[in-house]
C-alpha cells in the first residue's frame, strides 16, 4: 500500500510538525535579524532579544546558514558563527521555535560529524531541529578544504545515505565515507526516528532521487505561478514514488515599507513592499503550495523590533 497521503505530511519531530502543515503556510526568519545592506558582515547585536520576540509573536522557525568562509564575490557571511555551535546556543535560549539550518553543505564535512551534531542539537532542543542539506554552490570553498568541486553531487548522495543510516541502532552499511560494520552505535539518537532532512534545490541529483529522498524541499523565491509549477512537479514525483507528501520552504527578502501608495519594487530575491502587499504575496504562495516562508530582513530599512511586531500583528494571524 502506498504511503503517499495528499492531505498530510509525515510526522517527525516537534520542529518539523509545528512548522509544516499540508495546504497551509507558516512564517520564519533568517538570521541575522539585522539590516546590513552595505557590506557582507553583520554586527550580530541584539539577536537573542529579537529571536525571543519572534518566538513570542508566533514565528515558527529561525534559520541559520552554513558559510565556512567569507567569499567576497558571494557577498554574504550569514550569521558568521558555525551553525551547529550557534544552534546549541539558541536551543538553550529558546523554548518552542523550530531551529532550522538552510543548509549544511554535506560534501564539506564528514557525515558522521554532521549526524552526531544534528542528533545532539535535536536532543538538546527537545526535537526542534530542521536540517536543511545541500551540495554547495561556492566553488572557492572546496580547494580550501582540499575537496573536489566537480563530484560534489556524488558526495552529497553518499553523505545523505550515511547520515540517514547511522541514526539507526547498530547499523551495518558501507559507502565511500566508511562503515560502522554493525558493531558501533552513534549516540544520542534523534528525538524521533530521524532528524528531518530537507534538500535544497536539486543538489545535483536526478528528479527520481529527489522524489524518494529527503523530508522536504528548500528552494529560492520565484513568482507564484512558476513556483507553483515546480511544486506540482515535486509533489507528482513523490506521489509516483509512493512516498509521503513533502513540504516546501522558500526564503524571501523583504523591505517592509509604511507607504500604502507604494507599488512593490523588486530587490535582491524579494521585494520592497507594504504589509498589505506582503499579505497578498504570501496568500498567493500558500495557494500554489508553499508551506513555509523564511523572511530575510537584511535589506529592511525599518526598525527591526517594529518590523517584527508589525508582521506579528498584521500577517502572522492569517497563517496560524
Amino acid at each position: 500500500m502506498s504511503k503517499y497521503k495528499s492531505d498530510k505530511f509525515e510526522v517527525i519531530n516537534k520542529g518539523f510538525n509545528n512548522t509544516y502543515k499540508a495546504n497551509k503556510l507558516t512564517l520564519g526568519l533568517v538570521t541575522p535579524i539585522e539590516s546590513y545592506e552595505v557590506g557582507s558582515n553583520p554586527t550580530m547585536k541584539d539577536q537573542i532579544q529579537l529571536i525571543l520576540l519572534a518566538e513570542q509573536l508566533g514565528f515558527k522557525a529561525i534559520w541559520l546558514r552554513d558559510i565556512p568562509f567569507n567569499v567576497p564575490s558571494f557577498g554574504d557571511v550569514g550569521q558568521m558563527y558555525d551553525p551547529f555551535s550557534y544552534l546549541g546556543y539558541l536551543s538553550a535560549k529558546t523554548s518552542k521555535i523550530a531551529l532550522g539550518v538552510g543548509s549544511i553543505i554535506l560534501p564539506l564535512r564528514h557525515p558522521a560529524h554532521i549526524a552526531k551534531a544534528a542528533a545532539s542539537i535535536d536532543d538538546l532542543s527537545d526535537g526542534r531541529l530542521i536540517l536543511g542539506v545541500a551540495s554547495g554552490d561556492r566553488p572557492e570553498e572546496y580547494p580550501a578544504l582540499n575537496i573536489e568541486y566537480h563530484n560534489r553531487g556524488e558526495k552529497f548522495a553518499e553523505s545523505f545515505e550515511y547520515i540517514s543510516k547511522v541514526w539507526e541502532e547498530y547499523p551495518m552499511f558501507e559507502n565511500e565515507f566508511g562503515s560502522p560494520y554493525g558493531g558501533l552505535d552513534m549516540l544520542p539518537k534523534p528525538t524521533a526516528k530521524k532528524v528531518p532532512m530537507l534538500i535544497t534545490g536539486a543538489s545535483q541529483q536526478a528528479p527520481s532521487w529527489l522524489a524518494r529522498n529527503g523530508d522536504g524541499w528548500i528552494t529560492y523565491p520565484r513568482n507564484p505561478q512558476l513556483q507553483g509549477k515546480l511544486i506540482s512537479q515535486w509533489r507528482n514525483g513523490a506521489k509516483e514514488a509512493g512516498v509521503y507528501n513533502k513540504p516546501v520552504s522558500q526564503s524571501l527578502y523583504i523591505d517592509l515599507d509604511d507607504d500604502f501608495n507604494l507599488d512593490p519594487q523588486p530587490i535582491h530575491l524579494g521585494y520592497r513592499l507594504n504589509s498589505e502587499q506582503l499579505l497578498e504575496l504570501l496568500n498567493s504562495l500558500e495557494s500554489v503550495g508553499v508551506n513555509h516562508v523564511a523572511l530575510n530582513l537584511r535589506f529592511n530599512r525599518k526598525d527591526m523590533k517594529k518590523t517584527l511586531e508589525l508582521i506579528g500583528k498584521k500577517i502572522i494571524p492569517h497563517f496560524e
